[in-house]
């Protein structure tokens, strides 16, 4: 009888909660995959030359071909309203102005490979302006509108594109498919090297031969560690700054350096050769007195704080801007009268909009709303374009005044979507983690919360490690749709994660399972004190790259949660060091290589641990993941299967570190879902 009351209760709340809805529109619904693919990814963007308008990407997603178009915009500064300018059977991308705003160049693989286009603003068709067998890449244009720069991945052998051509050609219709190595490193990311190297170019928009800036076997950008764009032409276009690393084993460096050359074939010269870590993302301030980037001190880590840095051409002294600033500088821009540089940096799980004058010692905050990704200062220096996105908006841009004030969005390229869905914003808290550190907490509620019901907890881990969780919409890692089926979900910003300060960041290195596992498990304690809506036996627990191996840490140490979910997780650190490409990784963070450190390589791999293990886990992996090769997540799937435990193995033959393709996704999401709902009683 009690039963029944509450079940006719409940029936009539929900007719009352429809009718209110069809009253005031359509009912809002959770999330689906469907509407995620749906979403319009707004890109990169850039501001015209009379700051009245800017030309940006958006990416679109077809399930049902399992791909993706780019498509490049307009809108109006002053009154957005977005419209489609460039549309092709192909991806049409990368657009920047040429200086006097009559055109746009970009890149387009409508005929096949990627070459640069040009297309007039007031009307008319694009002109392909390249024909380079190996594609072209990141166009921009030189300050007098007669060359562009741009990249593309060649032979370095070979002096001229039709040898590239040829080679190209050779290795493509080889029946013979194997390779010959000889050196580190041979494979990045998720693609082999192939004998090729990105190379520097210069061309002039009537398509004639291009000017090859770095020979040999350089990379430029980096083939890491690079900045927004790694190089840039001086205000009178007699100069040019690019980003390269000059080491000969690249594998273990983070070396890269700042080198200037006069045009059109000048001698490259090194201005950032004394500092042996990462130099990167050149900019020239418009009256061309100074060269701003970003550098790291603390050569071999990674995650070291990026400074701004100031390199005067005159006297070739460098003045650091923000040595006192304790937050990692992002991408920045000059400001148009040469005084001020704006930028973006991390800080307690969101991206702020900061400034610093070329004085230096005097950064401070001026937007600190959401997560700002990008930004551009319009050239009467009046005002910010910038991206934002949160928890439960994707990507849009947006105008503010110079000092960050009148905050206006410009684009809605997913409002008629975002009108049907009911998602929650992030809620934070603090709590003690390890040795007595504060440790930063978010959490998001299931659409259509109810304080009165008990909800499965969903505990997210986020990758990196050096990296946070923040509010911004993944669209991968998304929390909105974890929380969709009924789900409350936290994360915690332990120990290593960034924008809570460079010596927090700097403590999780030599320390993978201690200090950050704690921290999570503080931070499970505190939600279950502090929210008497989650239900403490219905636990679980998800994880990737970095999260991938605390998961199987976790599998070793614990048993509260019901069940966990680590996708592309380290599993064997002797054996990821082995086959992973950037060597200069595991060798910091493990403090050593597996022969000269073999007792930390033990401790802190989750193998080490395996006759602990447990909780029933789902393993997931891509096959052409170079990062966290596949192999280890078949060595910790054997582990729990020799074991019993109950598990399952979702592996891609056609993916990396990332699951990127629509219907791959689906079937990413759909198994999480399922298996949650198997452990947590959905």
């Amino acid at each position: 009888m009690k039963h029944s009351i509450i079940f006719t209760t409940c029936v009539v709340l929900c007719l009352l909660l429809v009718q209110s809805a069809d009253l005031m529109g359509e009912q809002k619904r959770p999330i689906t995959f469907d509407d995620l693919i749906s979403f319009g990814r707004v890109g990169n963007f850039e501001i015209s030359p009379d700051g009245k308008r800017v030309v940006f990407t958006v990416t679109w997603f077809n399930k049902e071909e399992n791909s993706s178009t780019r498509d490049i915009y307009l809108a109006s500064v002053k009154e957005g309203n977005p419209r489609k300018f460039v549309k092709s059977a192909g991806n049409d991308y990368a657009p920047c102005w040429s200086p006097d705003g009559k055109e746009i160049a970009f890149i387009s693989d409508r005929e096949g490979t990627p070459q640069i286009w040009i297309i007039p603003i007031g009307g008319g068709e694009a002109r392909r302006i390249t024909d380079i067998p190996t594609g072209a890449s990141s166009p921009l244009w030189s300050p007098d509108g007669r060359t562009l720069a741009f990249t593309s991945r060649v032979y370095p052998e070979c002096a001229n594109m039709d040898c590239n051509r040829e080679k190209l050609e050779e290795f493509e219709n080889s029946k013979v498919k194997a390779r010959i190595i000889d050196r580190l490193m041979y494979r990045h990311w998720n693609a082999w090297g192939e004998g090729r190297w990105s190379h520097l170019f210069l061309t002039d928009t009537k398509g004639s031969p291009p000017i090859e800036i770095n020979k040999g076997e350089t990379d430029i950008p980096p083939i890491s560690l690079g900045g927004e764009r790694d190089y840039s032409f001086s205000p009178n276009g007699q100069e040019l700054c690019f980003t390269m690393n000059p080491d000969s084993v690249i594998a273990t460096s983070t070396n890269n350096d700042l080198y200037i050359m006069n045009l059109p074939d000048g001698k490259p010269k090194a201005i950032t050769g004394k500092n042996l870590s990462n130099d990167n993302n050149p900019r020239y301030s418009p009256d061309g007195e100074f060269i701003a980037y970003r550098a790291q001190f603390v050569p071999g880590f990674e995650a070291d704080r990026y400074r701004l840095m100031l390199y005067n051409r005159k006297t070739g002294k460098t003045h650091n801007l923000t040595e006192d600033f304790d937050y990692s500088i992002g991408k920045f821009t000059w400001g148009p009268k040469s005084s001020n540089i704006y930028f973006n940096t991390e800080k307690h799980g969101r991206v702020y909009i900061g400034k610093v004058s070329t004085d230096g010692g005097d950064a401070a905050f001026l937007i600190s709303d959401s997560s700002n990704m990008n930004l551009r200062v319009t050239p009467n220096g009046k005002e910010i374009i910038f991206s934002r996105q949160d928890i439960s908006h994707p990507t849009e841009i947006y105008r503010s005044t110079i000092k960050g004030k009148k905050i206006t969005q410009l684009t809605n390229i997913n409002e008629g979507l975002l009108n049907k869905l009911q998602m929650n914003p992030l809620e934070e808290f603090w709590f003690m983690g390890a040795e007595s550190k504060k440790v930063h907490g978010i959490l998001v509620k299931p659409p259509f919360f109810d304080e009165n019901r008990k909800y499965p907890l969903i505990v997210l881990i986020h990758g990196g490690p050096q990296g946070a969780f923040g509010d911004e919409f993944h669209y991968r890692w998304n929390v909105q749709m974890f929380a969709s089926p009924g789900y409350v979900v936290a994360m915690f910003n332990f120990t290593g994660s960034t924008g809570y300060g460079q010596e927090f960041t700097n403590a999780i290195s030599g320390d993978w399972g201690g200090r950050p596992y704690v921290d999570i498990m503080k931070g499970v304690d505190y939600v279950m004190e502090n929210y008497t809506y989650i239900d403490p036996d219905r636990v679980g627990a998800a994880g990737a790259s970095y999260g991938g191996f605390m998961i199987a840490w976790i599998e070793g140490h614990t048993d509260r949660f019901e069940c966990l979910v680590s996708h592309d997780g380290v599993y064997n650190q002797t054996s990821m060091y082995g086959a992973t490409e950037e060597l200069w990784f595991p060798e910091w963070e493990l403090k050593g290589t597996p022969w000269s450190n073999p007792e930390m390589y033990r401790k802190f791999s989750p193998s080490s641990y395996a006759e602990n293990f447990k909780t029933p886990c789902l393993v997931i992996h891509g096959e052409n993941d170079f990062r966290v090769p596949y192999t280890q997540g078949l060595e910790f799937f054997t582990a729990l299967q020799r074991q019993g435990v109950e598990s399952k193995l979702l592996f891609y033959p056609d993916e990396d570190h990332f699951v990127r393709k629509p219907l791959n996704a689906e079937l990413w999401w759909n198994t999480l879902h399922e298996w949650f709902a198997k452990y947590l009683k959905m």
